[in-house]
């Protein structure tokens, strides 16, 4: 039965909740008191629980406890609220039917007056049973506290619960359950989207380190832990001031949304940024307005940096103080000693006393064997040496030469460069750097902030040349082999986005950055020349790869040219690879790979003097044909039929491998009037090769990418050829959105569908309408249409790009069949959420300007993402 009083009780619940958020929304940017309202929220949410446990008529020797994040007396403004409804041992509710019943009132009632709680009903060995089979639920329970019953109760339960746990074995659960939470955030707090809560640096690193500070006895608050001499106080005095940032974050996140979201999502980030008091505007000299969301998840990324070091170092604390003595110190030299496997500097002064040993701590860990990462001590002594590392330490020669060194050690890298950047040496000796620290990247492929993609391209440059990823890209990895300086490498690496978010072409910034850096460590002349070319030149190769004809001896040619030798062109190819991959998982595929390699390949010819020569070249690919012909026991001269109504530009633009696919597929139905559609997996190792012979017609490019579309394929590459007899011979290299479990299955699908929808010819239908992203949404692209003659005069050369979306080639192609334009290249270029299409066309209309402007017009407009 419904109490009256409860829906004023909720009324005022909600009324003075309300008027907490208003307060937490206050204050722009100043965290200051942000603590106090969440413990205004918790209190306020006590004292409901206290008048609906009355209503309920309760027992006295019952308890209710506040247990998980409720139960830290500090409530944000969407969590749950967790309560356990304590029995006293030996209640049983199956034969107590009165008491069953006041309890589900109450939980029910809690729901009615606005609470969402999460409930449970123990006694307390029921606790116990739990707490000692799962680790989360003694984790909950070691944050209780009671809100209203029985206190002796209460204190039995304490009792019990203290104990059940066991120190070390709780140590090492919530250990390993940090880890596994870090690997699941990929040990990075710098996603573009990260969550304030769980990600690395968040608010649960922090509670991780309070729960074993009460679970081991050395302190249950940072006062406490301080007390210790766990935490100095002014490390104490830098967590809260971080925590008090990332709490009034997530506080306000929750108001946003109006919901639990623990995601700085890009939907809610400028929200957010704004009511801190940041506004989107444009700094004198940049050519591009700064967001408001930059400057708020600048300030995130730096507090959860600096939350990050300082629980390593509390971490490695309470590890030393629960095993005290276990590790005997081995002396490495006059200011270091190894200590299980960890560095650990003779005393704290010495960072301070000779500031040249700070970068030499990082040459140790690459050069001592056995050495796996700083000690806690170290890491402090890093910590609070931040102030010695001046414009004088970063132009010290031996600080210099100490650099070049870490930088030429055969092993390591990617480890010391990490640690580094996780103590802030990295960015304090290369200054350019601590400018992209927390750096974000709107461009829609990128998923880390700039100092983190950074990382992961020296971390993929540096696998190239282990031999235990030689698996991963042989041919990258035989080049690797073959290579001189790694180095080089690794600091093109480290420079090739270095100018981002300074308003300018940051390849170029880059480029005169690391000229600045190869002078002022004298790097040799030949070897700074490369490195700078390498920064000036990172993206061409893949721009050239993606998005222009490489089958075009023309267009090899000007590629060759820039890149002036096979040591230039070997440097770029390795560094573009690794930094398509470190842009996301989600952009590297194994055609882009293909692409890659083929120019690479096409480009050395070229650069060896080997000038091409069309028809010869056409006739190499014939010749190696026919061989795999004869090896299918193909009818001798059965190719004839189809070879001869194909030019010599099909045979320059296909492969041997696709040439005899075709040739056993096609060579009796040259002419035929049904069309034929023959599908294989790719032999780029992903996805299907589709092959479509039909009559030509204008709108049979649209056609083929509208069934693609409407079953779920991405289009990676299309290779349009119409023969001499005016049937087209198109190939895709298309991906399934979601990974079949059977290609055989895939392949006949594909092949029984495409080849009914070319033969009923219905008219063309509308695009599949699908939900636009929210990161679309939040970093809208505006289309850019560039339709332009080839060198040749002969064709035309349509370049777009746009948000990506489903159905976006299809819409293109509808646009070119209404102008009947003939498509003989296309080049999809997916970068994460953003294409960068190229076609190579030809038409009538595109020989009058008025039905050019109508073309880019109308192109602009299907490009516009739909609300």
């Amino acid at each position: 039965m419904n109490d009256p009083r409860i829906p004023q009780l909720r009324e005022q619940y909600q009324a003075r909740r309300a008027t907490l958020f208003e307060a937490i929304m206050a204050g722009g940017s100043s965290t200051r008191g942000i603590q106090t309202q969440l413990r205004k929220l918790s209190n306020l949410a006590d004292d409901l629980l206290r008048d609906l446990w009355h209503l309920a008529g309760l027992p006295d020797h019952l308890s209710l406890v506040a247990v998980g994040g409720f139960g830290r007396g500090k409530l944000f403004p969407h969590s749950d609220i967790d309560v356990l409804v304590l029995l006293p041992d030996g209640t049983d509710l199956e034969h107590e039917a009165p008491l069953r019943t006041r309890i589900e009132h109450f939980i029910g009632s809690c729901w009615d007056a606005g609470l969402e709680i999460g409930s449970s009903v123990r006694t307390v060995v029921q606790c116990i049973t739990e707490a000692r089979a799962d680790v989360t639920v003694q984790t909950a329970m070691l944050e209780s506290r009671r809100i209203t019953g029985s206190a002796p109760l209460y204190r039995q339960f304490q009792s019990a619960l203290d104990q059940a746990i066991s120190p070390d074995a709780f140590v090492v659960a919530k250990v390993l359950e940090m880890q596994q939470r870090h690997n699941k955030y990929e040990n990075t707090a710098y996603s573009l989207e990260p969550n304030c809560k769980e990600s690395p640096g968040g608010l649960r690193d922090l509670q991780t380190i309070i729960w074993l500070g009460r679970a081991t006895g050395l302190g249950d608050s940072w006062k406490a832990l301080a007390g210790k001499g766990l935490a100095t106080i002014y490390e104490v005095r830098n967590l809260q001031r971080n925590e008090d940032l990332i709490c009034l974050i997530r506080a306000r996140l929750h108001i946003v949304a109006r919901r639990r979201e623990d995601r700085l999502v890009f939907d809610l980030q400028t929200p957010v940024a704004e009511s801190f008091g940041f506004k989107t505007e444009t700094p004198a000299g940049h050519r591009f307005p700064k967001r408001a969301s930059e400057e708020l998840m600048k300030r995130y990324y730096w507090a959860a940096k600096a939350v990050a070091q300082l629980t390593q170092i509390l971490l490695l604390n309470i590890d030393e103080r629960l095993h005290p003595g276990s590790h005997a110190l081995r002396r490495i030299d006059d200011e270091f000693y190894e200590k299980a496997g960890l560095i650990e500097v003779a005393d704290d002064e010495v960072y301070l006393r000779n500031p040249h040993a700070i970068l030499r701590t990082f040459l140790l860990y690459e050069t001592e064997p056995g050495l796996t990462d700083l000690s806690a001590r170290t890491f402090r002594a890093l910590y609070h040496a931040r102030r010695v590392m001046t414009a004088g330490f970063r132009q010290d020669p031996v600080n210099r030469a100490t650099f070049m060194q870490i930088l030429q050690q055969p092993q390591g890298i990617t480890h010391a460069m990490r640690l580094m950047n996780q103590t802030s040496v990295l960015g304090r000796y290369l200054w350019p750097f601590r400018r992209i620290v927390g750096q974000m990247q709107h461009d829609l492929f990128h998923v880390y902030t700039v100092d983190q993609h950074i990382l992961m391209v020296l971390r993929n440059v540096r696998r190239f040349f282990m031999a235990e990823h030689a698996h991963e890209y042989p041919y990258c990895s035989q080049l690797a082999a073959g290579w001189d300086k790694p180095w080089i490498l690794y600091l093109a690496a480290l420079f090739h986005d270095i100018g981002k978010g300074r308003g300018g072409d940051h390849s170029e910034i880059g480029a005169a950055e690391v000229k600045r850096f190869c002078r002022d460590h004298r790097v040799a002349r030949e070897d700074a020349l490369l490195v700078e070319f390498l920064v000036r030149e990172h993206l061409t190769m893949s721009q050239v790869a993606q998005k222009q004809d490489t089958s075009d001896p023309e267009v090899i040619a000007v590629f060759a040219k820039r890149v002036h030798n096979e040591r230039y062109l070997t440097a770029l190819y390795l560094l573009t690879v690794a930094d398509i991959r470190g842009t996301s998982p989600k952009v590297w595929n194994g055609w882009k790979g293909k692409l890659l390699e083929d120019l690479y390949r096409a480009t050395l010819r070229m650069l060896g003097g080997r000038a091409p020569d069309l028809a010869a070249q056409a006739e190499i690919r014939k010749r190696e044909a026919l061989v795999m012909l004869a090896l299918s026991a193909q009818p001798h001269e059965s190719h004839k039929a189809l070879w001869d109504t194909l030019g010599v530009d099909y045979f320059m633009r296909q492969e041997a491998a696709d040439i005899a696919w075709h040739t056993r597929h096609l060579s009796r139905h040259v002419g035929s009037s049904t069309p034929i559609v023959r599908a294989r997996q790719s032999l780029a190792g992903e996805g299907l090769q589709v092959m479509v012979y039909a009559p030509d017609q204008p709108d049979l490019f649209a056609r083929i990418c509208g069934y693609f579309d409407r079953a779920g394929f991405s289009i990676l590459d299309a290779r349009v050829h119409t023969a001499l007899n005016r049937y087209a011979l198109d190939t895709f290299q298309v991906i399934a959105t979601n990974a079949p479990q059977s290609y055989r299955e895939l392949i006949n699908l594909v092949e029984s569908e495409l080849s009914r929808t070319l033969a009923e010819a219905k008219p063309l239908p509308e695009p599949v309408q699908r939900r636009v992203s929210r990161r679309v949404k939040s970093f809208p692209v505006a289309p850019r249409v560039l339709l332009r003659p080839d060198d040749k005069g002969q064709r035309w050369l349509l370049s777009i790009s746009a948000a990506d979306r489903a159905g976006l080639l299809y819409t293109v192609a509808r646009v070119l069949a209404r102008h009947q334009l003939s498509v003989e290249l296309a080049k999809i270029s997916t970068l994460g959420e953003r294409v960068e299409d190229s076609f190579l066309l030809q038409g009538p209309e595109l020989q009058n300007n008025v039905s050019q402007i109508a073309i880019e017009t109308e192109l602009l407009w299907a490009l516009a993402a739909p609300a």
